[in-house]
């Protein structure tokens, strides 16, 4: 059973991207608190499955848990301001908050990111970015996926 991480893509593809807020400041906002998100960029997905296939026998059975880094929601909007070229701000938003957000799935996404803030040892702890690396030497860091990114990046 290969059990993944935070897609970066939704950064891209799914609204979860900075914004620029009333005052003109770009804001990376996530219900995420302080904890770290264990994150991995879609592309390498496949790339560690395959490393899953490649390692024979020794997975069968077993669960395989794949992150491409860990990181806080402050450390993301470091990356963010280095590779945009501008300050980004990380907001932590309330759970209930982003579950109000409206959107399609808000409820189960605000209930997905309340579960990997308040059970760290459960979602964190077994996404060690060495398992994944060594399924997929070519495992991307946040930086490098958005430095590959950098023009796909939406800042509203």
């Amino acid at each position: 059973m290969l059990l993944t991480s935070f897609y970066w893509d939704n950064l891209i593809h799914f609204g979860m991207g900075p914004r620029k807020g009333a005052d003109g400041k770009v804001v990376f906002a996530l219900p995420m608190g302080n904890a770290k998100l264990p994150g991995i960029a879609a592309a390498d997905i496949g790339k560690c499955a395959y490393g899953v296939f490649r390692g024979g026998r020794q997975h069968i059975g077993k669960y395989v848990a794949i992150a491409g880094e860990q990181l806080t929601g402050s450390e993301m909007a470091a990356a963010l301001s280095k590779t945009l070229g501008q300050p980004v701000t990380y907001q932590a938003m309330p759970f209930d908050a982003y579950r109000k957000l409206g959107f399609p799935g808000a409820d189960d996404l605000g209930n997905m990111f309340q579960f990997k803030h308040d059970f760290p040892q459960v979602f964190c702890g077994p996404r060690d970015p060495r398992i994944a690396r060594a399924m997929n030497p070519s495992l991307m860091t946040f930086a490098q996926w958005l430095e590959a990114n950098r023009s796909k990046l939406p800042v509203q």
